[in-house]
């Protein structure tokens, strides 16, 4: 029987990148063609049994509709494994037009002169997904440079676009007076964290919707870290978007790294989830064989110190679908999000999503403990059993579970947060709960609180922040009647301090134009900032709860590089503050959410 389309294309595409077929994105000018035959053509051959359009049916499209077919879209998967000037090259071999402007986004806006780095340690800085490894979202106010009473004088100082984007997806950071934020066609930048102008671009092998971590290596050097969407983590130059190292961390046809990497003491640990749970909503798809982990890697040279796998035992065969194709088993347990620290314990504790195929382990949905030393797995707390789900399950596919899991995976990560006398694990799960665990006895729930609804994008999604009292938690619920509101809720006993219910859209009505709060939240001292799906960014009070500022971000923008660019939907990565000022990304054409494809940046008038 013939390979299905969809796995057949992610074979070949994968085989095609590891054995070198397709051109690096930072080389001379790719052959589109060339592109074409190494990771399309099997499939898009006119050939009786594909079931993909052939290449004469392509060339009616628009250079940009192929482009979005690679980056959101049916191609989505193999889009993940091209950089953007390889997804520019072939939309123009197809189609036989050519595409506007310049796939970095950077052929205006950049700096007038070659500003050195400054000293880290001495300027602002938010340095990867929190501004520590607790991941806790919060920033001090030393290093925020805002209080409340600032938050009425904020006015948008600049604002940047992403070309080739739907989505606006990666997690800006700031070290050394630049801003270093990756994008979904696999650019990554180093903007001046002042007026946003461009100082070094960097062409990854697939998309960057990580945040990009940042610490000093090798004496003064500083370092960036990151990783893409065709699962290799990176070492840049600070300075100069040098590349000093890349690291394919996981062969899977269907890894990719969503989660930000996480760097402690000269170790890079790194995230893998999937797109195999979208895979196996195709009945000729033999679903499923991906497996979770989290990786090691030497922060000097990118090599692999330990890899652990969520789910220890390889997948075995578990007998053939009504269609013939082969069953595999169990799969998934991928890791979303960012791997917390906890030096006290010498602890590295993940969180992991839902099952793809049977039998679950009790490695999905759970907070996992791992050793910072061997990746040895210490403890494993499981909060929802048997969850085993693939996208679009409909009657018929023989992948599908007997009884469908509720998709009650982790999309954050664990928070290390500081209760009283006693330290405590807070996570907060699509299910709509949040929970509090006992690092010291092996996960064991302490409080468990109700925010939300839940559901497959419900509940909480990105993220929590936590100050030294109470921990805020953002609803999604964006399938409900009823989404969005912020909690804040005691750490030490997980009663409700406040609720915030959700304010009424500013966009009007439509897809996407809801009030569900999906983003991650930050904190900072007396004010917590929460993106809504409506488009709209807002502060609350941490004591009350009561609305301090807010912009709405629906409309196009004029930017730094002259692309052009607009806010929608706030989905994922959450506002970062850092030395008087907000940046945060706006736009999110998937999951429910509108397309959009801008970075802004506030600061006091």
């Amino acid at each position: 029987m013939a390979r299905p389309l969809v796995w057949r294309c992610l074979l070949v595409c994968a085989l095609a990148l590891h054995a070198g077929y397709i051109s690096p994105a930072w080389s001379q000018a790719l052959d589109g063609g060339r592109v074409f035959q190494a990771s399309c053509a099997s499939c898009h051959s006119g050939a009786a049994d594909s079931r993909a359009p052939a290449l004469d049916s392509l060339r009616a499209r628009t250079p940009q509709a192929i482009i979005d077919s690679l980056l959101t879209g049916a191609m989505r998967p193999q889009g993940a494994r091209l950089s953007g000037p390889e997804r520019r090259a072939v939309a123009e071999f197809i189609t036989g037009k050519s595409t506007d402007g310049d796939v970095t986004g950077a052929r205006t806006g950049r700096c007038s002169a070659g500003a050195p780095l400054e000293d880290p340690s001495k300027s602002p800085r938010w340095t990867g997904w929190s501004p520590s490894t607790t991941n806790t979202r919060f920033q001090s106010s030393e290093l925020a440079g805002l209080s409340p009473s600032d938050l009425q004088r904020l006015k948008l100082k600049w604002a940047f676009g992403f070309p080739d984007a739907s989505v606006a997806w990666s997690h800006p950071t700031v070290a050394g007076g630049r801003l270093f934020v990756g994008s979904q066609n696999g650019t990554v930048y180093a903007l001046d964290a002042k007026t946003g102008c461009i100082h070094w671009t960097f062409s990854a092998s697939g998309g960057v919707r990580t945040a990009v971590a940042v610490a000093p290596a090798g004496g003064a050097r500083l370092v960036v870290y990151f990783g893409d969407t065709a699962a290799n983590a990176y070492a840049l130059d600070a300075a100069t978007g040098r590349q000093l190292w890349m690291r394919r961390v996981d062969d899977h046809a269907s890894a990719r790294i969503t989660g930000s990497p996480t760097l402690f003491e000269g170790r890079l640990y790194v995230p893998v989830a999937s797109y195999e749970e979208a895979q196996g909503a195709d009945p000729q798809y033999p679903c499923c064989t991906f497996r979770g982990s989290v990786s090691a890697l030497d922060a000097e040279t990118g090599g692999v110190e330990w890899k652990t796998y969520m789910i220890a035992d390889a997948p075995q065969r578990r007998g053939t679908s009504t269609t013939g194709v082969p069953l595999w088993g169990p799969a998934g347990a991928g890791i979303w999000s960012a791997p917390t620290v906890d030096p006290a314990r010498r602890a590295l504790y993940v969180a992991t999503g839902n099952a793809y195929s049977a039998p679950a382990t009790s490695a999905s949905d759970a907070v996992v403990a791992l050793d910072l030393t061997t990746g040895a797995i210490r403890w494993t707390r499981q909060v929802t059993a048997n969850d085993v789900y693939i996208s679009n399950c409909g009657a018929g596919n023989p992948n599908c579970p007997d009884t469908p899991g509720p998709d009650h995976d982790f999309g954050s990560p664990p928070v290390l947060a500081r209760a009283g006398r006693r330290d405590v694990i807070v996570i907060g799960q699509k299910s709509g709960l949040a929970f509090a665990m006992d690092p010291d006895k092996q996960g064991e729930i302490l409080w468990q609180y109700r925010a939300g609804q839940g559901g497959v994008l419900g509940g909480i999604e990105w993220g929590a922040a936590a100050d030294a009292e109470r921990a805020y938690f953002a609803v999604s619920d964006i399938t409900t009647s009823q989404p969005g509101g912020l909690h804040a809720v005691n750490l030490a006993t997980g009663t409700r301090a406040w609720f915030t219910p959700p304010r009424p859209p500013a966009c009007g009505s439509g897809r996407g134009c809801n009030a569900a709060q999906s983003a991650a939240v930050t904190a900072i001292a007396g004010a917590v900032f929460s993106g809504s799906n409506d488009g709209s960014l807002r502060a609350y009070s941490t004591s009350t709860g009561e609305l301090l500022w807010e912009f709405d971000t629906n409309r196009d923008f004029s930017t730094i590089n002259g692309v052009a660019a607009k806010g929608a939907s706030m989905i994922g990565p959450g506002a970062v503050v850092a030395g008087g000022m907000v940046y945060v990304n706006s736009g999110y054409g998937a999951f429910g959410g509108r397309s959009g494809n801008v970075l802004l940046a506030f600061g006091p008038e």
